[in-house]
């Protein structure tokens, strides 16, 4: 059975990738715009991650989920640099930030945007000057023209204008996921990383809140690294799913790949009593459908 310690996750894509041009790698025709190989982090005696492989594709929603306490948000951060890794090589656009100046990291970072659990806005700024933190860590902007690029940041996510002046303690919740994600996008980034975007939301908010993380990938041309919970945001606008388990990636494909893979943990998640009001019928578990047409 995959997982196993000693193989390689069942996946669609990734291995027997070939350099590309400057902005990534090319893995089965496609651009990868991540690549984690053999990675491991560990705290103290502590392995959380072992030996993990995953390839993100540009342009893809990917969904990174599996238990609570098996170090989803621990890649991420790795990935992010906040966290320190054992050993293992992260490739971002094609480059190794262990590998780059000071200059060229903050270059690389500038193609990044960041939306963390919570959203973490700055209580003491508003949110027009919390989307302008990265303006002015990595730009040399007039002040009129970064006060217009926040205004715009704050029309894409579907503020109203008089979100600009507004405290974080004056927002809802769905309000400070939209003003979080503004502030990611604030550098026009090609890679998105979302730690559990819908987290909090109602149904009906978070619903809208992928629609518009969806919208955005469309139109910005977008790449999303979106670590989850939320099987509706599974099932609606990840084209493709990472499942941690054992420490490493034990399998990563589409939905259907999902609920064909023979894991336990897997088949509870993905065709549980919760999943089963989810997925659409053409994907629905045989027992399911026959219980249905009872």
């Amino acid at each position: 059975m995959a997982g196993n310690v000693d193989q390689q996750p069942i996946e669609t894509g990734g291995n027997g990738a070939e350099k590309g041009a400057d902005n990534g790698t090319k893995g089965h025709g496609r651009d990868i715009v991540l690549s984690a190989k053999d990675v491991t982090v560990a705290f103290g005696p502590k392995v959380v991650l072992d030996r993990l492989n995953l390839d993100i594709y540009r342009g893809e929603i990917l969904g990174f989920v599996g238990a609570s306490g098996t170090g989803k948000s621990v890649l991420m951060r790795t990935v992010l640099r906040l966290l320190p890794r054992r050993s293992g090589t992260i490739k971002i656009l094609g480059q190794d930030f262990d590998e780059l100046d000071e200059p060229e990291r903050n270059a690389l970072d500038m193609r990044l945007g960041v939306l963390f659990q919570q959203g973490a806005l700055f209580s003491s700024l508003t949110v027009k000057e919390n989307i302008q933190v990265p303006m002015r860590e990595y730009l040399d902007l007039p002040a009129s023209l970064m006060d217009e690029l926040a205004h715009l940041k704050i029309r894409m996510v579907g503020l109203a204008a008089d979100a600009a002046d507004k405290y974080p303690s004056e927002l809802s919740g769905g309000m400070i996921k939209r003003a979080a994600l503004a502030r990611a996008l604030a550098l026009d980034p090609e890679l998105v990383f979302l730690d559990e975007p819908t987290s909090g939301l109602d149904p009906i908010g978070a619903a809208e809140f992928d629609e518009l993380i969806a919208n955005l990938r469309d139109s910005l041309g977008l790449t999303v690294y979106m670590v989850t919970h939320d099987l509706d945001s599974l099932f609606s606008v990840c084209d493709r799913i990472a499942v941690l388990g054992k420490k490493r990636v034990m399998v990563e494909g589409t939905i259907d790949d999902m609920l064909a893979y023979d894991d336990p943990w897997v088949q509870a998640y993905f065709k549980g009593k919760r999943a089963r009001s989810i997925v659409p019928q053409e994907h629905a578990p045989a027992q399911a459908q026959h219980d249905s047409g009872k």
